[in-house]
């Protein structure tokens, strides 16, 4: 609309000093359309570069994640650049998904990870952009492709300790070397060390509290579990 009434103006600020009939008529017609084609162009201005007319509005939504690998718990990244902030952070929204998520790599965003004791992966975003005050700044600036304009956008993510960070790199040489094993030799191996693992947590569990639902064994066993493959990812990054 604004854009609208400055051509507006500039036109008819041509035509009074060209086509009218007297100078006092000229001068007032003048007068007026330049003041009509100068004021709209510093609201433009002003729109454009104080963001006049507009607020900051933050949005904050929160929804659960998941590993991009069904087999194991991966913080999975790709490093961008040397400093580590801004590396792209690749996740599911689904347990099974067909293409993964990932973060934005620009100025505007910033990643956090945070480890927590739950045993549920989320992913918050908090977004601020810029909103049109009203409707009558709304309708006035209408074309400007100002409104939801990106201030600032920080995902946070939140993994159990069972998770491991690794980027991307790290991830296709772990694949590699799990392919040595697969062996009937190192499974079975692997299984009695995980067995023996899983074991001693839920007998010291059991100590602590004798009174252990068999609910609880169950969720203290799948927390064994995925500690103990964790453990041996790390072990298996660290070899590498």
């Amino acid at each position: 609309m604004i854009t609208i009434i400055m051509f507006l103006g500039a036109i008819a600020f041509f035509a009074a000093i060209m086509f009218s009939p007297s100078n006092r008529t000229r001068w007032l017609l003048g007068m007026i359309s330049g003041l009509i084609f100068v004021g709209s162009t510093l609201m433009i201005t002003a729109n454009f570069h104080e963001h006049w007319g507009m607020k900051q509005v933050t949005t904050t939504k929160t929804q659960k994640i998941y590993s991009t690998s069904s087999q194991m718990q991966l913080a999975l990244y790709q490093q961008v650049g040397t400093s580590g902030k801004d590396n792209v952070y690749v996740y599911q929204t689904k347990p099974r998904q067909k293409t993964p998520q990932h973060t934005q790599a620009n100025e505007f965003t910033t990643n956090r990870l945070v480890w927590t004791d739950s045993d549920q992966a989320t992913l918050t975003f908090k977004e601020t952009r810029w909103r049109f005050k009203n409707d009558f700044y709304k309708v006035l600036f209408a074309g400007s492709k100002m409104d939801g304009h990106l201030i600032s956008r920080t995902n946070t993510f939140r993994y159990p300790k069972t998770f491991v960070k690794i980027s991307v790199k790290q991830a296709q040489a772990l694949k590699k070397q799990a392919q040595a094993l697969k062996s009937p030799t190192a499974q079975a191996q692997l299984k009695t060390q995980a067995a023996a693992y899983v074991t001693a947590k839920i007998q010291a569990a059991k100590q602590q509290n004798p009174d252990l639902t068999e609910a609880q064994l169950q969720k203290l066993t799948q927390q064994a579990q995925q500690e103990y493959q964790a453990q041996m990812i790390k072990k298996m990054m660290a070899a590498k």
